[in-house]
């Protein structure tokens, strides 16, 4: 059995679906508003790397390393973008939550408070977790503003860590919010959601 089954998180009109290959036109055309496989900092697929993408999500939650989710409006069905559980560790009970990005139209909107508490519900309450982290480049300042708003505390730095689509070698970021911490964050997150709501 895997540490995460198959399932749907629905929540303030965003509903998190199991990534599919059916979720491919809607990946490319999500990726395409705002043309973010541009920006240096993130992993968004260019136009013709979407099939690939989602078969590599695919094979790593076969391997039970990664399970990742479209990003879909429920009442219209449209695909907004992609998050994911991955470094899932069951025997210590962590996974971080990364591999996120949307729509540039649903940028700085509910979507994404929205997703971060589905998902750290999912694994605090659901899953039973112990600690959820996430990582990002050093440079993408936007992305380690959005990590701190949820609570999170920066664990460190790794030097040298990872290359960009751009063959730079960046450092990563790395974060992570504990199980205890989790009731407080939760509700300062539903306090900023209700801004948008």
């Amino acid at each position: 059995m895997a540490f995460i089954e198959p399932v749907t998180l629905r929540a303030n009109g965003i509903a998190l679906i199991p990534l599919e290959r059916e979720h491919e036109a809607g990946l490319r055309a999500a990726a395409a508003d705002g043309e973010l496989w541009r920006l240096r900092v993130t992993s968004v697929p260019e136009p013709h790397e979407t099939r690939g993408y989602i078969e590599t999500a695919l094979k790593m939650r076969d391997e039970g390393h990664r399970f990742a989710f479209a990003v879909t409006d429920e009442a219209t069905g449209s695909v907004l973008g992609s998050t994911s559980f991955h470094d899932i560790l069951p025997a210590v009970k962590r996974m971080e939550i990364g591999y996120t990005w949307y729509a540039r139209r649903v940028q700085r909107s509910h979507v994404n408070t929205t997703c971060k508490l589905l998902m750290m519900g999912h694994a605090f309450d659901t899953l039973g977790c112990h600690v959820v982290g996430w990582r990002t480049d050093n440079f993408n300042f936007a992305s380690q503003k959005a990590i701190e708003r949820l609570g999170a505390k920066k664990d460190g730095v790794i030097r040298g860590h990872a290359l960009r689509r751009d063959g730079t070698i960046r450092d990563t970021v790395m974060y992570s919010l504990r199980a205890g911490e989790w009731p407080e964050a939760k509700a300062q997150l539903l306090y900023l959601q209700s801004f948008h709501a």
